[in-house]
């Protein structure tokens, strides 16, 4: 969340910043700072009368051990103490109203990210070849049903829509793309990889930012207040949650594979066909604890090892700067990379890459310390999928398909799949 100096200090750049989202939050940002100084009024109040009461105390004393009458101070203290305790609780229901407040208020974007909606993303790349194509290519879902591996009718009377089952090579193909992903992440990039609950707490919901803002996208069990993670993200940025590390632990790199699980409210006829928008998806994400000098180079960084990943897939694809009022409610600058699908004609997002700044790291309480006896700070995280698998595997299929119907397996992945083409079944 954003701090509360901060909006005290820098009022009018913090606005100016956010109207980069398309929206003035002047009137949010002035009500904060409306009940914050009501809550400040309250508390310098409550000790100017606790210093009162304390030394009225003494007196009543003095008066008591010279057998003097003291019931008009106590009288008085009586009156204090009551009014403490209503100050007390004026702060008290102040402090609850700006924690909701600045809970409800995103981050404030970077200056170079563009102002503007969705229409004003600017692709700052696009790379792989234009196929030439000698056929109409398939969609997805027209190949999966060819090949066998891809089960909609089954995941629907399972589950009901948005639920795809995966079957024979489609479901080894998703594991080894998987494979892949950790296998990269882990032994030419650094990361730490880890295995993380897919069942969180509302606090470590809040911490990433997905509440209480995305409530309605999220699936909640409501007996133990536990949530379904919608992204690895969640658990993996809590898992030092409140915790102050040494700076030598600092980058920090994680990365995991997870089920994701995302309601979608209010997506309903939104690209609902075969993969390209459902319930339940696997995905592989990156995390990245950084100093705050090194987020935003650390950013480009966590991109350019998703874009390696399209590169060996021999997937066309662009990377795309999000404009302000495109941008995740808790991000301060994003890139997605988007594949291109040749049989749907369109590009799909496989991949969001954001670094947050400190905005996740004030909610969840993830500081460090930058050397010995030096005050804390936060840190600054980031994080982006690499990959999510759906929308992969849909631009993979239609990439790499064949005129007899066939589909070619990258050679990165032949050694993971044992073979070199996916067939439809004899």
């Amino acid at each position: 969340m954003l701090s509360m100096p901060r909006l005290r200090d820098e009022r009018d750049e913090v606005v100016r910043l956010l109207a980069r989202r398309g929206e003035d939050f002047g009137p949010t940002v002035d009500r904060i700072l409306e009940l914050d100084r009501g809550r400040r009024a309250a508390l310098t109040e409550v000790n100017e009368l606790k210093a009162r009461r304390n030394a009225v105390s003494k007196e009543v004393g003095r008066r008591k051990r010279e057998g003097e009458d003291a019931d008009d101070l106590i009288a008085e203290m009586r009156e204090v103490g009551g009014a403490i305790d209503r100050l007390d609780a004026q702060a008290a229901d102040a402090d609850v109203a700006i924690t909701d407040a600045l809970l409800g208020l995103p981050n404030t974007p970077l200056d170079e990210v563009p102002e503007g909606g969705e229409d004003n993303n600017v692709v700052v790349h696009e790379r792989g070849a234009v196929r030439e194509w000698t056929f109409e290519p398939k969609p997805h879902w027209e190949l999966g049903e060819v090949l066998g591996i891809l089960d909609l009718a089954g995941g629907s009377r399972v589950s009901g829509s948005g639920f795809p089952v995966l079957r024979g090579g489609g479901a080894r193909l998703q594991r080894a793309l998987i494979s892949l992903f950790l296998d990269r992440h882990v032994d030419r990039h650094g990361y730490e990889e880890v295995r993380v609950p897919y069942l969180v707490t509302r606090d470590s919901m809040t911490g990433t930012g997905q509440l209480p803002k995305f409530a309605d996208d999220s699936y909640q069990i409501e007996r133990d207040d536990l949530w379904l993670i919608p992204t690895a993200e969640v658990p993996v940025t809590n898992l030092h949650a409140g915790s102050l590390l040494d700076a030598d632990a600092l980058p920090l790199k994680l990365t995991a594979y997870s089920p994701c699980f995302r309601r979608e409210a209010g997506a309903a006829g939104k690209d609902t066909r075969g993969l390209l928008r459902v319930h339940q998806f696997d995905k592989v994400e990156l995390v990245r604890y950084e100093r705050p000098a090194q987020s935003r180079a650390a950013l480009e960084t966590l991109t350019a090892e998703a874009e390696g990943l399209l590169d060996d897939l021999g997937l066309r694809y662009r990377r795309v700067v999000l404009a302000g009022g495109d941008l995740g409610f808790s991000s301060a600058l994003t890139f997605d990379l988007e594949v291109w699908s040749p049989g749907v004609e369109a590009w799909l997002e496989v991949s969001s890459c954001s670094v947050f700044t400190d905005y996740q790291a004030r909610r969840a309480g993830l500081r460090f310390r930058p050397a010995p006896a030096e005050k804390p700070e936060f840190v600054h995280t980031l994080n982006g999928s690499a990959l999510a698998l759906p929308r992969t595997m849909a631009a993979l299929l239609e990439t790499h398909q064949q005129d007899d119907g066939s589909v070619l397996v990258p050679e990165v992945l032949q050694g993971y799949l044992g073979t070199d083409r996916i067939t439809a079944p004899s």
